[in-house]
């Protein structure tokens, strides 16, 4: 699995079909994807066959990234970047346990995910976008310099566009 970058705490790698497991378990509950648009998996060979076929790397050069502990090598979320062919432009998410939240790790993880996008990706633009409902997702945006652009729609609920350019 190749590593993408690291942080104090954390380090950034390809997703791989071994993380199926950890995978099936976060998109499994509720909470998680409640302001996603995702349903879950419907077993760990649907998660095993989803990330066998993610194809963002190769496409892009870019994706969603497994985020582990570097003290444990523990998979606690995932961050990264994805590029939307439709709008011709990239979206920083994250998705992390929910027992993991509020530790700091979506701005941390972003913060290491902006600064590849810009800096190994060339990307000049980087957008964000969270159902007005998900409060947290839009502080972490606003943490990382990202500016309210729009109200829009996100999988029919109102939701927003925060942008951030190089």
């Amino acid at each position: 699995m190749k590593k993408i970058a690291g942080t104090s705490r954390l380090i950034l790698r390809e997703l791989h079909p071994s993380d199926a497991n950890s995978f099936f378990e976060l998109n499994a509950n509720p909470n998680v994807i409640r302001y996603t648009g995702n349903a879950a998996f419907k077993d760990v060979a649907e998660a095993t066959e989803f990330l066998e076929h993610y194809s963002d790397y190769k496409e892009n050069g870019y994706g969603r990234w497994a985020v582990v502990l570097k003290d444990s090598g523990r998979f606690v979320g995932w961050c990264g970047l994805k590029f939307d062919e439709e709008t011709q432009q990239t979206d920083i998410g994250f998705r992390f346990f929910e027992a993991e939240w509020g530790k700091g790790y979506a701005t941390e993880s972003a913060e290491a995910c902006l600064q590849l996008g810009f800096d190994a990706f060339a990307l000049d633009c980087i957008i964000g976008r969270a159902m007005k409902a998900n409060r947290a997702s839009i502080r972490v945006l606003e943490k990382l310099g990202l500016t309210y652009e729009k109200d829009i729609l996100l999988d029919g609920a109102d939701a927003v566009l925060y942008k951030i350019k190089k």
